[in-house]
């Protein structure tokens, strides 16, 4: 069967794991490294498509948990795919709502990790509670909708039809994710019924694929993931059980912080077969995961931070982030950034930003992600350049050592 997707490695750079290079889809070509755009629900927040494709964005990510509870797999199929439906012509990404299921919103250090680090709670209490929004078995994860509470069973195959139906160009196999401080057989279990998930998923995509083939439609990509949260003998192990598989590429799940990249992404990225593309799940919200990604061999990331923290009025700045909110701008008649190049600093002034966080208007969540989006889109465009003419480290120095000053986050040099 002909490939959906085709993966080129054009430089390298000695001494490490990073590349540049290009995926080619059939919606058109990803430069590698690249940020790709959260666009949660079929849409990047406050931003249009055009907005996002002024910033640089190359490529969108949409999530199959919430699509598939509204509008539903089937209305965007019947629109003609994610793409179609947004108005977007760009290559597209959706994930397989894992995180969103197993975690129902209890995100990393608010709910699984800060109830085991109170002095009334545990690890294993705090995956008991989660288990009681969601039950995992061999065949499946059975959760509640946060929209309405009604059961929703979500299989392998399901997930696999579910993500066909939206259509994306490149989707992620069902995953469990598991706790970063649950137990280690907690761990090997979730690891392993991954790998069973990910050979249904394989089957299921293929069969799929093939019906696409024969109605002359386009093919659609599939991402194996890779977990076994932070012990390296589980990450090689479960690099090397999906490297073996034919999958289109690679998805790193279950790394939350910047410290943990240099072990457990480059355990994997050495791990992995070299000629697929490794996309790491969910990290990106701040320059040092992308510096670091790159260093250790991701090809593409995504992240929703650019424009949740801009709605918050948090913006990147390449001297660090600010709170746009705060009275010391209020008579600021300078743009976010001199130096960025994106539509609000060409147009507005922080005094006027400020003034729309202020008075609460939508305009202030607008101006602001387009900002952000733009900062993080072009770092990495930056890093890919530094990569083609082999000033890499020089500029990781000279950016972090701006950005952070002497505030580094734990586990990141320079």
């Amino acid at each position: 069967m002909q490939k959906a997707i085709t993966f080129k490695i054009t430089h390298r750079l000695p001494g490490t794991l990073a590349r540049a290079g290009t995926i080619e889809t059939p919606h058109g070509t990803i430069q590698t490294p690249a940020f790709i755009v959260g666009g949660t629900k079929a849409t990047v927040k406050a931003l249009t498509v055009e907005q996002v494709k002024a910033c640089g964005g190359q490529s969108i990510l949409a999530n199959t948990y919430h699509l598939m509870q509204r509008p539903g797999a089937e209305i965007i199929h019947k629109a003609g795919g994610l793409g179609k439906f947004m108005d977007y012509d760009g290559p597209t990404f959706t994930d397989s709502g894992g995180f969103q299921i197993f975690s129902l919103g209890i995100a990393y250090k608010k709910g699984i990790d800060a109830v085991a680090h109170t002095q009334k709670g545990s690890a294993a209490q705090a995956v008991k509670s989660a288990n009681q929004l969601a039950k995992v078995t061999d065949q499946g994860a059975q959760f509640r909708s946060h929209l309405d509470g009604r059961y929703i069973m979500m299989t392998p195959e399901s997930s696999m039809e579910l993500q066909h139906a939206i259509g994306a160009d490149i989707h992620m196999a069902f995953d469990e994710l598991t706790a970063p401080l649950a137990a280690r057989g907690t761990i090997v279990k979730a690891m392993q019924r991954t790998h069973a998930w990910a050979e249904r998923c394989l089957v299921r995509h293929d069969e799929l694929n093939a019906e696409h083939l024969a109605r002359g439609e386009n093919l659609q990509a599939l991402y194996g993931v890779v977990q076994g949260a932070r012990d390296e003998t589980l990450r090689r192990q479960s690099a090397n059980f999906l490297g073996e598989r034919n999958f289109d590429g690679y998805g790193i799940g279950g790394v939350f912080q910047p410290g943990e990249i240099a072990d457990v992404v480059r355990w994997v990225c050495e791990t992995l077969p070299e000629d697929k593309p490794r996309h790491l799940l969910g990290l990106g919200s701040q320059p040092a995961d992308l510096f670091l990604g790159v260093e250790y061999g991701i090809d593409t990331f995504d992240c929703v931070a650019p424009t949740r923290q801009a709605r918050n009025g948090a913006l990147y700045t390449f001297d660090g982030r600010i709170n746009i909110s705060n009275a010391r701008f209020r008579e600021d008649f300078a743009p976010i950034d001199a130096e960025c190049d994106c539509y609000t600093c060409q147009h507005h002034t922080r005094a006027y930003i400020n003034h729309l966080f202020r008075a609460d208007e939508i305009l202030g969540a607008t101006l602001a992600s387009i900002h952000n989006e733009r900062f993080v889109v072009r770092t990495v465009d930056q890093i890919r350049a530094s990569l083609l003419d082999g000033t890499f480290f020089n500029f990781k120095q000279s950016f972090l050592a701006r950005y952070y000053g002497d505030n580094l986050p734990i586990g990141v040099t320079l």
